[in-house]
């Protein structure tokens, strides 16, 4: 059985919302990720078979390799339909918030949310979550907000109502957020949550080959080279770096999510504790930081570059050019020396 983490009363508030309106929005943060999908997609089934009407509004596009989760050809990319995306918001009663803790991680769809009088509810497991919702339920110390969706449709008395789509979608979120369970994983609840989704027939054999096994030839010649000549170990902070410029990412033509996992490859490096890849966009430096054991990287992220994310995986922003970037992170890795145990 799971522990009851989420208050009584958050549960009570929440399912009286769902069962009073129909009109719902989802809404996840930029570059979606898998338990950013997965966990909105999960929603998605779950609020659907309840008998609502849902729409998932997204900031931008997400990973190819995330394309096969069910109900993806539902979810309306602002970028490419920004219209659409004010629409649904617009006529939206009841939106939830999914997988981050923040409304600029939502960038041009801010000012659409913050202008809705729709009732608005947050699930997540970052840190330090903004006053924007009338319901919080945030939970750092849960793996993922995959996990969290389970757990809140199971206390809800609604475990029925979750089919196979619904929990693939919780399994694909779950899995991704943990590094395919090697990291922030060693909770016995997520493994109780896992037998209960395999009754629900999904095949984690499947969603790990779909996943890790489902990559472009374009994204195994990028790692390739990110590998040989774009990787830099810094032996005295037991630590790795990898850069990738503008320009670099145009000449393999990357796509979005062709980065994805890059970060955790040096840890399997004897030695190596903490992992950063830096890499240039247009007009963003985004930087992505894994570590093993418990160098906390979300400390470091929150430091450095007023990022965040978990202890031992956690990100930020960089406005600026790649080389600046590059000198501020070498810069603090001092400081941190003691750490990196």
């Amino acid at each position: 059985m799971l522990n009851k983490i989420i208050s009584e009363q958050s549960i009570q508030k929440a399912k009286k919302l769902i069962d009073k309106y129909d009109k719902i929005i989802i809404v996840t943060h930029t570059s979606p990720d898998g338990d950013a999908l997965g966990s909105s997609l999960a929603l998605y089934h779950f609020l659907m078979e309840y008998g609502k009407q849902v729409n998932i509004v997204v900031p931008n596009e997400f990973p190819e390799f995330l394309q096969w989760l069910p109900g993806t050809d539902q979810i309306i990319i602002a970028e490419k339909y920004p219209s659409l995306a004010a629409e649904a918001l617009d006529a939206a009663e009841l939106i939830f918030f999914l997988d981050f803790n923040a409304l600029k991680r939502i960038e041009q769809l801010e000012p659409l949310v913050r202008k809705s009088s729709a009732h608005k509810i947050l699930i997540d497991h970052h840190l330090d979550p903004e006053d924007f919702c009338e319901i919080t339920i945030s939970h750092p110390d849960i793996c993922s907000t995959g996990e969290l969706i389970f757990r809140f449709i199971c206390r809800m008395g609604l475990f029925d109502f979750i089919d196979q789509p619904c929990a693939e979608c919780i399994y694909t979120g779950m899995m991704t957020d943990t590094g395919g369970f090697t990291y922030n994983s060693n909770s016995p609840a997520i493994y109780y949550v896992i037998s209960e989704l395999l009754n629900k027939g999904i095949d984690k054999d499947a969603i790990h080959s779909r996943i890790y096994c489902n990559y472009s030839e374009r994204k195994i010649r990028m790692q390739g080279f990110v590998l040989y000549n774009k990787m830099k170990i810094l032996r005295e902070y037991k630590t790795s770096l990898i850069t990738l410029t503008y320009d670099e990412h145009q000449r393999f033509r990357s796509q979005k999510g062709d980065t994805e996992g890059f970060v955790n490859i040096p840890l399997s490096i004897k030695n190596v504790v903490f992992s950063a890849f830096i890499r240039e966009e247009k007009e963003v430096v985004r930087i992505s930081f894994r570590s093993k054991r418990n160098f906390p990287t979300n400390q470091f992220a929150r430091e450095v570059f007023g990022g965040g994310g978990h202890l031992n995986a956690s990100g930020g922003e960089f406005y600026g050019k790649l080389s600046d970037a590059v000198r501020v992170f070498e810069e603090a890795l001092p400081r941190y020396k003691h750490l990196l145990i």
